[in-house]
């Protein structure tokens, strides 16, 4: 069993920055991926980036240039630096946590992007 927990969310300016983290404890896996979904009202789950434990990246065209995702596999730690917000980035930002068998969730952090 994976446990996760995120912090960093909150409400920003148009144009602003915000740094999430998400730590992962309990059974780790050598062999996993970590990253990030995000759902909007109203709307869908949409997947906006990833990275594996060798540092492989992705990203979502709508996020490309303005996020970026790093981690600390020492601290079992993803982080999601998000630059130049827009409003349309509002949601709820959602951690993972894949290994080859099984995908573990963190609980959300509210990303508020509004003037």
């Amino acid at each position: 069993q994976v446990h996760l927990v995120e912090s960093g969310g909150g409400l920003v300016q148009p144009g602003g920055s915000l740094r999430l983290s998400c730590a992962a404890t309990g059974s780790i896996f050598s062999i996993n991926t970590m990253g990030w979904y995000r759902q909007a009202p109203g709307s869908e789950r949409e997947w906006v980036t990833s990275i594996t434990r060798d540092g492989t990246t992705n990203a979502a065209g709508s996020v490309k240039g303005r996020f970026t995702i790093s981690r600390d596999n020492a601290r079992n730690t993803v982080y999601l630096q998000m630059d130049s917000l827009k409003p349309e980035d509002t949601a709820v930002y959602y951690c993972y946590y894949r290994t080859p068998t099984n995908t573990y969730w963190g609980q959300g952090t509210q990303v508020t992007v509004s003037s």
